[in-house]
């Protein structure tokens, strides 16, 4: 079968002979959720923007579905840890924007069901006519990722989308999250800072090292490892630490973070 998004070979340089990753390769297949996790300034977020179409590679291709990524698309849906709403727009509003640049074709009755159905989908129904500033973190949140899904893309983007609220918030839209995409076969890939999160959402999660300078010379970043999510499809977030396997996992990635994420001779 053909890997739904193939990422060959990406580096990307803003000071010469410093490129902050080098030689990035991975694939996703279709209906997979994959998280990448690293330490700030390793080059997650430029990594899912040149996955976007929002920002370019230095050297390296991306194809999604048999194509080049060259530019941004309604084939990807991005959704960033600050919501990006317009604020002079209702919630309804917001994401009609979005459907309508779908299908511009359809009538106001068309977008507004369809609007309705995505809006339900994350439990806002009593706030779709309320302004992004009446709204809180984790609303505006739920807006973005019903506005994401709206658009029914072919992959949905997340920039740490959960970075910015408090635990009992985030827990309830994971949950919401994984429902949804569950439900749809949806295409996922996801940066965070949350190993539980990643544990919890991801089919395989992406541990990206630091560039450094070391006694050797420079080292740039890249995927240092594939971690495989061994835990049942159907997990759920209360139980996730009763769960066979899942403090391994868990010491993993902490272990990679702590330890190999950075070169441990770098200044």
């Amino acid at each position: 079968m053909e890997t739904f998004l193939k990422v060959e070979q990406l580096s990307k340089t803003y000071v010469a002979g410093k490129p902050v990753f080098d030689g990035v390769s991975f694939g996703i297949e279709r209906g997979e959720f994959v998280c990448i996790i690293g330490h700030s300034g390793c080059g997650k977020t430029t990594v899912l923007n040149v996955l976007a179409g929002l920002d370019q590679a230095s050297t390296g291709h991306v194809f999604m579905d048999g194509r080049e990524v060259l530019g941004p698309s309604l084939e990807r849906g991005v959704v960033f840890q600050g919501h990006a709403l317009m604020p002079w727009l209702t919630v309804r509003q917001n994401i009609a924007f979005a459907v309508r640049s779908k299908w511009p074709e359809w009538s106001r009755a068309q977008v507004d069901e369809h609007v309705c159905k995505y809006v339900k989908l994350v439990g806002l129904e009593s706030a779709i006519d309320k302004k992004p500033s009446q709204l809180s973190g984790g609303m505006k949140q739920r807006v973005g990722i019903a506005r994401a899904f709206s658009v029914q893309p072919k992959m949905l983007l997340l920039d740490e989308p959960f970075g910015a609220l408090d635990a009992l918030t985030r827990g309830s839209i994971q949950d919401e999250l994984i429902d949804i995409v569950r439900s749809t076969g949806q295409t996922v890939f996801m940066i965070t800072h949350d190993v539980d999160e990643a544990i919890f959402l991801a089919d395989r999660i992406l541990l990206m090292s630091n560039g450094a300078q070391t006694a050797q010379g420079y080292v740039p970043g890249g995927i240092a490892e594939v971690a495989l999510n061994t835990l049942p499809a159907e997990r759920k977030r209360a139980g996730l630490h009763h769960l066979d396997g899942y403090y391994e996992l868990r010491n993993h990635i902490v272990d990679f973070l702590v330890s190999r994420a950075k070169p441990q001779d770098g200044h």
